[in-house]
């Protein structure tokens, strides 16, 4: 478990450009050849976790646990699977706000707007690892434990148009409208396309 030990204004962040170099270096903790972790080391937040590849499907879901390389955690194998299915290399865990709670009711109630910010540049970058950036949306209803998420996906929204990004969700869509969460889907779980834009502004 992991429990947020403070509002995430109270920490000093490591700003993602910073931390996404110290990533790149070579680490004594894990193989950086396969993975990339941003930041490098278990802490209260998190911008990225996947592996390397030609080929990345980037997913997101709402906010990190405690996953990290070599030490995935249900979620994320089923992601791992999911997108070896459907064609992929490689993941890109992303999360519309960085903050790590196991529980999602432990997340912080204001959104941070540093945080966020920073973790917009993460979206950006991944964005950039791929001429046709794949983008599956794999929130769940999750998404409606704070008021602030939506927000934060407008945003990536915006991100993901302004360089051509492809959405997808994992199977039909949810009674409330949300896409799956990865969790309980099978491994061969086809991927749709999901009209981001008509999602956020239904």
């Amino acid at each position: 478990m992991h429990i947020p030990q403070a509002t995430t204004d109270t920490l000093c962040l490591e700003p993602f450009e910073p931390a996404l170099e110290a990533a790149l270096l070579p680490s004594d903790g894990y193989d950086v050849s396969r993975w990339l972790y941003v930041p490098n080391t278990y802490s209260e937040y998190r911008y990225i976790l996947g592996t390397r590849g030609k080929n990345p499907l980037i997913c997101i879901g709402i906010n990190p646990s405690t996953a990290a390389p070599d030490a995935l955690d249900p979620t994320l194998k089923s992601v791992e699977r999911i997108a070896h299915a459907n064609g992929y290399d490689s993941f890109l865990m992303f999360n519309v706000y960085a903050q790590r709670a196991t529980r999602p009711d432990d997340m912080e109630l204001a959104c941070n707007t540093l945080l966020h910010e920073e973790n917009r540049k993460a979206f950006r970058y991944l964005l950039s690892q791929s001429p046709s950036p794949a983008v599956w949306a794999a929130w769940g209803n999750i998404i409606e434990k704070r008021d602030y998420l939506m927000d934060c996906m407008q945003d990536f929204a915006l991100d993901g148009q302004a360089v051509g990004a492809r959405w997808f969700t994992a199977g039909a869509l949810l009674k409330s409208g949300h896409p799956h969460h990865p969790l309980y889907l099978k491994s061969t779980t086809a991927l749709l396309p999901f009209d981001i834009d008509a999602y956020l502004n239904r």
